[in-house]
């Protein structure tokens, strides 16, 4: 499964490697599209691979750690 994603992060998480946690922590391949960071915020535009399953349980990562996630879609 491949499934289109936009994050937005709080700028207290801006140095911390959020989406390579996400692919070391789950199996899930983070492809990052495009991205923006500033030291208040940041967004990225992923593409994650993998397991539905394994992609839950990334995205139910990243929302304990106060992301926003607005789901775009299978690719």
């Amino acid at each position: 499964m491949r499934l289109k994603v936009e994050l937005t992060f709080p700028g207290q998480l801006k140095d911390e490697p959020i989406i390579y946690y996400m692919g070391q922590k789950y199996k899930v391949i983070p492809n990052i599209i495009e991205a923006s960071f500033s030291t208040k915020t940041g967004w990225a535009l992923l593409v994650l691979e993998g397991e539905q399953a394994e992609i839950d349980k990334a995205l139910e990562y990243v929302k304990n750690k106060n992301i926003g996630i607005n789901l775009l879609g299978n690719v």
